[in-house]
């Protein structure tokens, strides 16, 4: 948090210059689509690990869970690479 307040007011505190806009825009991109791929990435793992242990809990119904997490992870690693383009866009627009 404290690096937020400190980001903000070096943006307040500088020169208002097309250079560092155009460098502040990059890093905050380049920030959210880690903060994206981070956030995928763990959603994914819990989603895997819930349903490992449905499986090891119900084994007879291991076709149902399989299907619904994959189904799941499809969702969830759509709306990151969705996450992912926009921040990409932010940088190049």
């Amino acid at each position: 948090m404290d690096l937020l307040v400190s980001l903000v007011t070096l943006v307040q505190d500088a020169p208002k210059t097309e250079v560092f806009d155009f460098g502040f825009k990059n890093a905050m991109a380049a920030i959210g689509a880690g903060l994206c791929i981070f956030g995928g990435a763990f959603g994914i793992s819990r989603l895997a690990s819930a349903a490992m242990e449905g499986i090891s809990r119900q084994p007879e119904a291991a076709a149902d869970i399989r299907g619904g997490m994959l189904l799941a992870a499809a969702l969830i690693e759509g709306v990151t690479l969705l996450a992912i383009i926009t921040c990409m866009l932010a940088i190049f627009m």
